[in-house]
């Protein structure tokens, strides 16, 4: 049996790094670690210029319930606080720089737990905390407020994400092939930590390699499963993956909480695996560098901090001069002004373009086709929005479902018109909270 849901497309899917096992690159020269990775208040910063830092240093507190920890990714001197390119929020926030030693000491509190599967879940939740741990698939949740759900909200149905629906990304492919036992272990923790008595590891048909690693993997632990997935774009969105496998309809304006779910990446679930046994905190991560210009494309271990140029340079450069590049994928990625931007904690990976796979169309106007609405995975309504929308009709946008949006894109790739879609819809709830901040 296949699972799915309603709706979605299917773009070419272009995996052409599923083959490339996972390599470590080397300690660039500086890295740049902003205070924000994360949904949430921004890190507080506890280091300032000269201060020696080591590999799993913590270099930024938390500020309130929904926010993460910062670490430094190794060894070195902090070189000065200040405000730096960011990926995500397109403007320059605060970040720490550091000038590696080239020693890569680690710090003095990263030791191991012979005993790490008997911690308690409040053990495991504080350890998980600690390690500055967030949603690995491109949200950045941080992971210990998934992992403390309200007791009137009991989770019972863990589903590990390792559905990777965005074309050209094979890092979480890659990671299922190599890492399945540390995966597996980790979300044994993630499920103990919330009481969770079932357990699912998503993947899509088309890695019929990692579903093999990974039932292998799954074999001393009945209450996980591995469920596979007809591929099909965004197979690996949260509602739509809690549909697929429960039947259960996330309400509007809801979380996988109210019906009694979790998920997780699976390198998350891997990261939870590292904070709980050893104490590492998040501070490297496996993301795929694709697209037609790279010189050397495929699936790397970088340490977070890592510029996308320096990262270049230490894979061996570009082949072609990139037209576009995005951190993330194609559908719901972010395109990028610089390549001076840091590898975050949620960068899954870099795609640059050339002008050959990049195409730009013109807008022209809706024909009423219909074929947004068929595609629409959430059963929105999208060309009634883009019309409202045009015409500053915020309200009437939102009363349609317009915050139901996942911004999966799959509405704006089947457009005839070439109308971009959810543009419109980012751009309506950005004026939406405006509006909410002036009331």
């Amino acid at each position: 049996m296949r699972f799915t849901f309603k709706g979605g497309v299917h773009p070419p899917y272009r995996k052409y790094t599923s083959e490339n096992p996972i390599k470590e690159i080397g300690i660039p020269e500086e890295v740049i670690i902003p205070l924000s990775q994360h949904t949430g208040a921004p890190a507080k910063p506890l280091v300032d210029r000269g201060a020696t830092v080591y590999r799993g240093t913590k270099i930024g507190e938390l500020q309130g319930f929904i926010s993460a920890n910062i670490h430094s990714p190794t060894s070195g001197k902090v070189k000065r606080v200040f405000e730096w390119p960011h990926p995500v929020a397109l403007k320059s926030l605060p970040a720490i720089i550091i000038e590696p030693d080239g020693e890569d000491t680690l710090d003095e509190s990263i030791k191991e737990d012979a005993d790490y599967l008997n911690a308690s879940p409040q053990e495991i939740v504080e350890r998980v905390k600690e390690a500055g741990i967030v949603g690995m698939g491109g949200a950045a949740f941080p992971t210990h407020v998934k992992l403390s759900p309200p007791k009137e909200k009991p989770i019972d149905t863990l589903i590990i994400n390792g559905a990777e629906c965005e074309p050209y990304l094979t890092a979480d492919d890659r990671l299922m092939r190599e890492q399945a036992d540390e995966i597996v272990q980790g979300a044994y923790l993630i499920m103990k930590a919330v009481g969770a008595k079932r357990g699912f590891i998503a993947i899509e048909d088309n890695k019929p390699e990692a579903i093999e690693a990974m039932e292998k993997a799954v074999r001393d632990y009945p209450d996980f499963r591995v469920a596979v997935m007809k591929t099909k774009y965004p197979e690996g969105a949260e509602k739509q993956l809690i549909w697929a496998l429960t039947r259960r309809q996330v309400p509007s304006g809801g979380l996988p909480m109210d019906v009694g779910a979790l998920v997780q990446n699976v390198g998350t679930s891997r990261a939870v695996y590292h904070a709980v046994r050893y104490r590492m905190p998040l501070i490297e991560r496996v993301t795929t560098l694709t697209g037609g210009a790279p010189a050397n494309p495929g699936n790397y271990l970088v340490r977070i901090g890592t510029k996308v140029e320096d990262l270049l340079k230490m894979t061996g450069g570009l082949s072609e001069e990139p037209v576009k590049a995005i951190m993330g994928g194609p559908m719901m990625g972010i395109a990028q002004y610089t390549l001076d931007v840091p590898v975050l904690k949620g960068t899954s990976g870099i795609l640059l373009m050339t002008a050959k796979e990049v195409e730009l169309p013109r807008e022209r106007d809706c024909i009423r086709c219909g074929r947004c609405v068929e595609a629409c995975p959430m059963f929105l309504y999208p060309t009634r929005m883009a019309h409202l929308i045009k015409n500053k009709r915020f309200e009437e946008a939102r009363e349609i479902g317009v915050l139901d949006c996942i911004e999966c894109g799959s509405c704006s790739y089947v457009c005839p018109a070439r109308i971009p879609l959810v543009q419109y819809f980012k751009y309506a709830k950005a004026e939406l909270r405006l509006l909410a901040q002036k009331a």
